[in-house]
Protein backbone atom coordinates (compact mmCIF):
# COMPACT_ATOMS: atom_id res chain seq x y z
CA UNK A 1 0.00 0.00 0.00
CA UNK A 2 1.72 3.49 -0.70
CA UNK A 3 2.61 5.72 2.01
CA UNK A 4 3.36 9.18 2.97
CA UNK A 5 5.34 9.52 5.61
CA UNK A 6 4.34 6.01 6.72
CA UNK A 7 0.93 6.79 6.37
CA UNK A 8 -1.51 5.17 4.49
CA UNK A 9 -1.88 7.71 1.07
CA UNK A 10 -5.77 6.76 1.30
CA UNK A 11 -5.97 8.32 4.55
CA UNK A 12 -3.94 11.29 3.59
CA UNK A 13 -6.30 11.42 0.31
CA UNK A 14 -9.46 11.62 3.01
CA UNK A 15 -7.69 14.51 4.95
CA UNK A 16 -6.80 16.72 1.78
CA UNK A 17 -10.71 15.83 0.15
CA UNK A 18 -12.16 17.11 3.44
CA UNK A 19 -10.15 20.19 3.73
CA UNK A 20 -10.49 20.76 0.20
CA UNK A 21 -14.23 20.58 0.60
CA UNK A 22 -14.54 22.93 3.11
CA UNK A 23 -11.93 25.75 2.73
CA UNK A 24 -13.69 26.00 -0.54
CA UNK A 25 -17.14 26.88 0.46
CA UNK A 26 -16.42 29.11 3.33
CA UNK A 27 -13.66 30.77 1.85
CA UNK A 28 -15.39 31.72 -1.55
CA UNK A 29 -18.66 32.84 1.32
CA UNK A 30 -16.33 35.00 3.30
CA UNK A 31 -14.59 36.32 0.42
CA UNK A 32 -18.51 37.98 -0.28
CA UNK A 33 -19.09 39.43 2.82
CA UNK A 34 -15.61 40.25 4.45
CA UNK A 35 -15.81 43.40 2.09
CA UNK A 36 -18.82 46.25 1.18
CA UNK A 37 -17.29 46.43 -1.94
CA UNK A 38 -17.82 43.36 -3.67
CA UNK A 39 -15.71 42.03 -6.39
CA UNK A 40 -17.41 40.81 -9.99
CA UNK A 41 -17.71 37.10 -9.73
CA UNK A 42 -16.66 37.22 -13.63
CA UNK A 43 -12.97 38.04 -13.10
CA UNK A 44 -12.42 35.82 -10.76
CA UNK A 45 -13.68 32.77 -12.62
CA UNK A 46 -11.60 34.22 -15.46
CA UNK A 47 -9.00 33.64 -13.27
CA UNK A 48 -9.58 30.70 -11.84
CA UNK A 49 -9.58 28.73 -15.56
CA UNK A 50 -6.51 30.77 -16.75
CA UNK A 51 -4.96 29.16 -13.75
CA UNK A 52 -6.02 25.78 -14.09
CA UNK A 53 -5.12 26.17 -17.72
CA UNK A 54 -1.49 27.23 -17.05
CA UNK A 55 -1.06 23.90 -14.66
CA UNK A 56 -2.78 21.59 -16.74
CA UNK A 57 -1.10 23.04 -19.83
CA UNK A 58 2.04 22.02 -17.77
CA UNK A 59 1.62 18.71 -17.08
CA UNK A 60 0.24 17.67 -20.38
CA UNK A 61 3.19 19.39 -22.24
CA UNK A 62 5.39 17.17 -19.67
CA UNK A 63 3.38 13.52 -20.83
CA UNK A 64 3.86 14.84 -24.78
CA UNK A 65 7.96 15.18 -24.20
CA UNK A 66 7.46 11.58 -22.79
CA UNK A 67 6.88 10.38 -26.19
CA UNK A 68 9.25 12.63 -27.85
CA UNK A 69 12.81 11.90 -25.91
CA UNK A 70 12.28 14.53 -23.30
CA UNK A 71 12.27 16.82 -26.12
CA UNK A 72 9.55 19.72 -26.16
CA UNK A 73 8.25 19.94 -29.32
CA UNK A 74 5.20 23.04 -29.34
CA UNK A 75 3.91 21.96 -32.51
CA UNK A 76 2.89 18.15 -30.74
CA UNK A 77 1.88 19.51 -27.94
CA UNK A 78 -0.83 21.98 -30.06
CA UNK A 79 -1.85 18.89 -32.09
CA UNK A 80 -2.23 16.66 -29.02
CA UNK A 81 -4.20 19.94 -27.21
CA UNK A 82 -6.41 21.42 -30.55
CA UNK A 83 -6.35 18.10 -32.77
CA UNK A 84 -8.38 15.49 -33.20
CA UNK A 85 -12.20 15.79 -31.30
CA UNK A 86 -11.16 18.67 -29.01
CA UNK A 87 -14.33 20.62 -30.17
CA UNK A 88 -15.98 17.88 -28.17
CA UNK A 89 -15.08 19.75 -24.71
CA UNK A 90 -16.67 23.08 -25.80
CA UNK A 91 -20.07 22.05 -24.54
CA UNK A 92 -18.63 20.93 -20.99
CA UNK A 93 -16.62 24.21 -20.81
CA UNK A 94 -19.33 26.61 -21.64
CA UNK A 95 -21.59 24.63 -18.99
CA UNK A 96 -19.11 24.42 -15.74
CA UNK A 97 -18.01 28.26 -16.82
CA UNK A 98 -22.05 28.90 -16.01
CA UNK A 99 -22.23 26.61 -13.16
CA UNK A 100 -18.98 28.23 -12.05
CA UNK A 101 -20.50 31.76 -11.81
CA UNK A 102 -23.82 30.91 -10.35
CA UNK A 103 -21.73 29.42 -7.13
CA UNK A 104 -20.62 32.70 -6.48
CA UNK A 105 -23.87 34.11 -6.87
CA UNK A 106 -25.04 31.29 -4.38
CA UNK A 107 -22.71 31.50 -1.70
CA UNK A 108 -23.91 35.55 -1.74
CA UNK A 109 -26.97 34.66 -1.04
CA UNK A 110 -26.82 31.88 1.25
CA UNK A 111 -24.78 31.05 4.04
CA UNK A 112 -21.67 28.48 3.89
CA UNK A 113 -23.66 25.43 5.99
CA UNK A 114 -26.80 25.93 3.57
CA UNK A 115 -25.02 26.43 0.69
CA UNK A 116 -22.83 23.11 1.24
CA UNK A 117 -25.86 21.03 2.11
CA UNK A 118 -28.66 22.40 -0.75
CA UNK A 119 -25.51 21.50 -3.18
CA UNK A 120 -24.94 17.99 -2.73
CA UNK A 121 -28.31 18.15 -4.73
CA UNK A 122 -25.54 17.70 -7.54
CA UNK A 123 -25.70 14.09 -6.78
CA UNK A 124 -28.99 13.49 -7.52
CA UNK A 125 -29.33 15.48 -10.42
CA UNK A 126 -25.65 13.92 -12.07
CA UNK A 127 -27.80 10.40 -11.22
CA UNK A 128 -30.55 11.20 -13.08
CA UNK A 129 -28.73 12.31 -16.42
CA UNK A 130 -26.83 9.79 -16.08
CA UNK A 131 -29.78 7.49 -16.30
CA UNK A 132 -31.49 9.25 -18.76
CA UNK A 133 -28.34 10.14 -21.06
CA UNK A 134 -26.39 7.39 -20.62
CA UNK A 135 -28.92 4.26 -19.66
CA UNK A 136 -27.13 3.54 -16.28
CA UNK A 137 -29.11 1.59 -13.49
CA UNK A 138 -29.26 2.09 -10.15
CA UNK A 139 -29.61 -0.43 -7.54
CA UNK A 140 -32.28 -0.01 -5.15
CA UNK A 141 -30.30 1.40 -2.17
CA UNK A 142 -28.91 4.12 -4.62
CA UNK A 143 -32.48 5.12 -5.62
CA UNK A 144 -33.21 4.84 -1.80
CA UNK A 145 -30.03 6.83 -1.07
CA UNK A 146 -31.06 9.97 -3.21
CA UNK A 147 -34.79 9.91 -2.14
CA UNK A 148 -33.28 10.38 1.13
CA UNK A 149 -30.91 13.13 0.18
CA UNK A 150 -33.80 15.50 -1.24
CA UNK A 151 -35.81 14.37 1.82
CA UNK A 152 -32.65 16.28 3.53
CA UNK A 153 -32.16 19.20 1.42
CA UNK A 154 -35.94 20.09 2.15
CA UNK A 155 -35.61 19.80 6.02
CA UNK A 156 -32.20 21.99 5.65
CA UNK A 157 -34.76 24.87 3.79
CA UNK A 158 -37.51 24.95 6.39
CA UNK A 159 -37.49 28.15 8.50
CA UNK A 160 -37.27 28.15 12.50
CA UNK A 161 -40.38 29.81 14.20
CA UNK A 162 -38.03 32.87 14.81
CA UNK A 163 -37.43 32.98 11.12
CA UNK A 164 -41.30 32.59 10.01
CA UNK A 165 -42.22 35.25 12.55
CA UNK A 166 -39.23 37.93 11.71
CA UNK A 167 -38.47 37.04 8.31
CA UNK A 168 -38.96 39.73 6.17
CA UNK A 169 -39.83 39.62 2.23
CA UNK A 170 -36.66 40.86 1.16
CA UNK A 171 -34.75 38.22 3.20
CA UNK A 172 -37.14 35.19 1.86
CA UNK A 173 -36.68 36.34 -1.46
CA UNK A 174 -32.92 36.66 -1.45
CA UNK A 175 -32.88 32.69 0.32
CA UNK A 176 -35.45 31.79 -2.52
CA UNK A 177 -33.08 33.34 -5.32
CA UNK A 178 -30.04 31.37 -3.72
CA UNK A 179 -31.91 28.08 -3.79
CA UNK A 180 -32.74 28.52 -7.25
CA UNK A 181 -29.24 29.28 -8.48
CA UNK A 182 -28.36 26.41 -6.69
CA UNK A 183 -30.62 24.24 -8.09
CA UNK A 184 -29.88 25.56 -11.91
CA UNK A 185 -26.17 25.05 -10.43
CA UNK A 186 -26.44 20.98 -9.89
CA UNK A 187 -28.47 20.52 -13.10
CA UNK A 188 -25.81 22.59 -15.09
CA UNK A 189 -23.37 20.14 -12.99
CA UNK A 190 -25.21 16.98 -13.57
CA UNK A 191 -25.02 17.54 -17.90
CA UNK A 192 -21.50 18.26 -18.01
CA UNK A 193 -20.12 15.59 -15.66
CA UNK A 194 -22.72 13.01 -17.81
CA UNK A 195 -21.58 14.84 -21.15
CA UNK A 196 -17.80 14.95 -19.94
CA UNK A 197 -17.86 11.39 -19.30
CA UNK A 198 -19.83 10.33 -22.33
CA UNK A 199 -16.60 11.98 -24.43
CA UNK A 200 -13.97 10.23 -22.48
CA UNK A 201 -15.17 6.84 -22.20
CA UNK A 202 -13.82 6.40 -26.22
CA UNK A 203 -11.17 8.86 -25.88
CA UNK A 204 -7.31 8.08 -25.51
CA UNK A 205 -6.47 11.35 -25.17
CA UNK A 206 -4.48 11.92 -21.70
CA UNK A 207 -5.76 12.93 -18.60
CA UNK A 208 -4.17 16.42 -18.45
CA UNK A 209 -4.89 17.01 -22.34
CA UNK A 210 -8.38 16.79 -21.39
CA UNK A 211 -8.07 19.52 -18.74
CA UNK A 212 -6.23 21.81 -20.71
CA UNK A 213 -8.71 21.61 -23.33
CA UNK A 214 -11.92 22.37 -21.00
CA UNK A 215 -10.21 24.92 -19.26
CA UNK A 216 -8.75 26.06 -22.46
CA UNK A 217 -12.51 26.11 -23.87
CA UNK A 218 -13.74 27.58 -20.61
CA UNK A 219 -11.63 30.90 -20.73
CA UNK A 220 -14.11 32.00 -23.75
CA UNK A 221 -17.38 32.08 -21.51
CA UNK A 222 -15.36 33.32 -19.01
CA UNK A 223 -14.12 36.40 -21.17
CA UNK A 224 -18.07 36.44 -22.24
CA UNK A 225 -18.83 37.16 -19.14
CA UNK A 226 -16.26 39.46 -17.74
CA UNK A 227 -16.74 41.84 -20.91
CA UNK A 228 -20.74 41.72 -21.16
CA UNK A 229 -22.22 40.42 -17.88
CA UNK A 230 -19.71 43.03 -15.70
CA UNK A 231 -18.46 45.00 -18.48
CA UNK A 232 -19.59 48.02 -17.91
CA UNK A 233 -18.71 48.11 -14.21
CA UNK A 234 -14.71 46.34 -15.27
CA UNK A 235 -14.26 49.53 -17.73
CA UNK A 236 -15.40 51.68 -14.74
CA UNK A 237 -13.56 50.42 -11.59
CA UNK A 238 -11.23 48.22 -13.16
CA UNK A 239 -10.80 44.39 -13.74
CA UNK A 240 -9.31 44.07 -9.94
CA UNK A 241 -12.03 46.23 -8.55
CA UNK A 242 -13.34 44.69 -4.79
CA UNK A 243 -10.82 42.47 -4.12
CA UNK A 244 -9.04 41.24 -1.15
CA UNK A 245 -6.46 38.64 -0.48
CA UNK A 246 -9.87 36.83 0.44
CA UNK A 247 -10.73 36.59 -2.81
CA UNK A 248 -7.46 35.20 -4.31
CA UNK A 249 -7.94 32.91 -1.90
CA UNK A 250 -11.49 31.57 -3.18
CA UNK A 251 -9.37 31.60 -6.30
CA UNK A 252 -6.46 29.40 -5.57
CA UNK A 253 -9.34 27.14 -3.45
CA UNK A 254 -11.44 26.93 -7.47
CA UNK A 255 -8.52 26.22 -8.80
CA UNK A 256 -5.61 24.25 -7.16
CA UNK A 257 -7.92 22.87 -5.03
CA UNK A 258 -9.09 20.77 -8.19
CA UNK A 259 -5.87 20.30 -9.15
CA UNK A 260 -5.30 18.35 -5.62
CA UNK A 261 -8.47 16.55 -5.78
CA UNK A 262 -7.31 15.12 -9.28
CA UNK A 263 -4.08 13.51 -8.03
CA UNK A 264 -5.01 12.12 -4.76
CA UNK A 265 -8.32 11.05 -4.96
CA UNK A 266 -7.64 7.44 -6.88
CA UNK A 267 -6.45 6.47 -3.65
CA UNK A 268 -9.59 6.39 -2.33
CA UNK A 269 -12.31 4.08 -2.25
CA UNK A 270 -16.11 5.34 -2.60
CA UNK A 271 -16.38 5.01 0.98
CA UNK A 272 -13.65 7.28 1.82
CA UNK A 273 -14.76 9.81 -0.50
CA UNK A 274 -18.04 9.78 0.68
CA UNK A 275 -16.33 10.50 4.45
CA UNK A 276 -14.63 13.35 3.53
CA UNK A 277 -17.96 14.78 1.69
CA UNK A 278 -19.82 13.99 5.29
CA UNK A 279 -17.19 15.29 7.40
CA UNK A 280 -16.79 18.45 5.18
CA UNK A 281 -20.19 19.59 5.49
CA UNK A 282 -20.04 18.91 9.40
CA UNK A 283 -17.00 21.38 9.45
CA UNK A 284 -18.67 24.01 7.32
CA UNK A 285 -22.00 23.87 9.61
CA UNK A 286 -19.71 24.61 12.37
CA UNK A 287 -17.14 27.44 11.09
CA UNK A 288 -20.18 29.03 9.73
CA UNK A 289 -22.04 29.06 13.42
CA UNK A 290 -18.19 30.41 14.40
CA UNK A 291 -17.51 33.01 11.22
CA UNK A 292 -20.93 33.62 10.59
CA UNK A 293 -22.96 33.53 13.23
CA UNK A 294 -25.50 30.44 11.86
CA UNK A 295 -28.27 29.70 13.80
CA UNK A 296 -28.76 26.09 13.69
CA UNK A 297 -32.33 24.55 14.53
CA UNK A 298 -33.84 21.13 14.60
CA UNK A 299 -34.96 20.90 11.39
CA UNK A 300 -31.54 21.62 9.84
CA UNK A 301 -29.66 19.10 12.35
CA UNK A 302 -32.19 16.39 10.68
CA UNK A 303 -31.93 17.42 7.34
CA UNK A 304 -27.74 17.51 7.03
CA UNK A 305 -27.80 14.03 9.41
CA UNK A 306 -30.16 12.90 6.41
CA UNK A 307 -27.88 14.59 3.73
CA UNK A 308 -24.60 12.82 5.19
CA UNK A 309 -25.85 9.04 5.05
CA UNK A 310 -27.05 9.54 1.88
CA UNK A 311 -23.80 10.70 0.56
CA UNK A 312 -22.32 7.77 2.39
CA UNK A 313 -24.84 5.44 1.07
CA UNK A 314 -24.40 6.33 -2.34
CA UNK A 315 -20.74 5.82 -2.41
CA UNK A 316 -21.34 2.60 -0.46
CA UNK A 317 -23.24 1.29 -3.12
CA UNK A 318 -21.38 2.13 -6.20
CA UNK A 319 -18.63 -0.53 -6.14
CA UNK A 320 -20.51 -2.80 -8.54
CA UNK A 321 -21.83 -3.53 -11.78
CA UNK A 322 -25.70 -2.88 -11.98
CA UNK A 323 -27.54 -5.78 -13.36
CA UNK A 324 -28.99 -4.62 -16.30
CA UNK A 325 -26.74 -2.06 -17.47
CA UNK A 326 -23.52 -0.47 -17.28
CA UNK A 327 -21.68 -0.37 -14.57
CA UNK A 328 -23.34 1.99 -11.83
CA UNK A 329 -19.94 3.68 -10.66
CA UNK A 330 -17.01 5.22 -12.37
CA UNK A 331 -13.85 4.42 -11.83
CA UNK A 332 -10.50 6.02 -12.81
CA UNK A 333 -7.83 4.90 -15.55
CA UNK A 334 -5.19 2.65 -14.87
CA UNK A 335 -2.66 4.53 -12.53
CA UNK A 336 0.29 2.54 -15.52
CA UNK A 337 -0.73 4.70 -18.22
CA UNK A 338 -1.45 8.48 -19.00
CA UNK A 339 -4.22 7.49 -21.17
CA UNK A 340 -7.62 6.28 -21.10
CA UNK A 341 -8.03 2.62 -23.15
CA UNK A 342 -11.69 2.84 -23.12
CA UNK A 343 -12.47 2.64 -19.47
CA UNK A 344 -14.95 5.22 -17.66
CA UNK A 345 -13.84 7.87 -15.90
CA UNK A 346 -14.34 9.60 -12.90
CA UNK A 347 -15.73 12.88 -14.42
CA UNK A 348 -16.63 16.34 -11.74
CA UNK A 349 -16.73 21.37 -10.83
CA UNK A 350 -16.54 23.97 -9.53
CA UNK A 351 -16.54 25.86 -8.15
CA UNK A 352 -16.93 24.47 -8.22
CA UNK A 353 -15.21 21.89 -9.81
CA UNK A 354 -14.85 18.30 -11.80
CA UNK A 355 -16.81 13.74 -10.75
CA UNK A 356 -16.66 10.29 -9.28
CA UNK A 357 -19.88 8.12 -9.44
CA UNK A 358 -21.63 10.62 -10.68
CA UNK A 359 -20.97 13.57 -8.18
CA UNK A 360 -19.04 16.66 -9.14
CA UNK A 361 -16.08 17.30 -6.39
CA UNK A 362 -15.21 21.01 -6.80
CA UNK A 363 -16.03 21.99 -6.48
CA UNK A 364 -16.54 18.86 -3.73
CA UNK A 365 -19.38 21.53 -6.12
CA UNK A 366 -16.88 19.22 -5.31
CA UNK A 367 -16.22 18.13 -5.69
CA UNK A 368 -14.82 18.44 -9.01
CA UNK A 369 -12.06 12.61 -9.27
CA UNK A 370 -13.81 14.73 -11.55
CA UNK A 371 -11.61 15.05 -14.52
CA UNK A 372 -12.94 18.28 -15.23
CA UNK A 373 -10.51 20.36 -12.35
CA UNK A 374 -12.88 22.52 -11.13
Amino acid sequence: MAELFGVPLKYVSLVILTVQNSMLVLVMRYSRVVSDTRYYTSTAVLLSELTKFLVCLYLSARETMKETNGQLVPSAVYREVLGGDSWKMLIPAGLYTIQNNLQYVAVSLLDAATFQVTYQLKILTTALCSVILLGTVLGMMRWASLVMLTLGVILVQLPSGDDQSSGSADGSSTNLMGLLTVFVACILSGLAGVYFEKVLKGSRKSLWTRNVQLSLFSTVPALFGVLVVDGQGVRENGFFYGYTKWTLGAIACQAVGGLIVAVVVKYADNILKGFATSISIILSCLASVWIFDFQITKAFVAGTALVIYATYLYGKYSGGPAAGGRQGNSVLPSTNSGREEDQPIAVAGSSDGRQEDGIPLNEIESNKFNVKVL
